[in-house]
């Protein structure tokens, strides 16, 4: 147990001590292009998994006849 709490303590002093911390302009800045990115992936994702159920809908049909 000891070494859990050793290496929380060693995890906070890093954080605080050895970390830079981006402005918060920048934070927001990156927060909008990560949801922007996020959003467009997620799209191109939802596009190319209709086209896959069609395809493979339409297939389907086309054996069974």
């Amino acid at each position: 147990m000891a070494g859990i709490v050793n290496y929380i303590k060693e995890s906070f002093g890093e954080l605080k001590n050895n970390v830079t911390w981006p402005v918060w302009e920048e934070a927001q800045r990156l927060t909008i292009l990560v949801a922007v990115f996020s959003i467009i992936f997620s799209l191109a994702i939802w596009g190319i998994d209709t086209v896959f159920s069609k395809v493979i809908t339409t297939y389907f049909e086309w054996i069974n006849g």
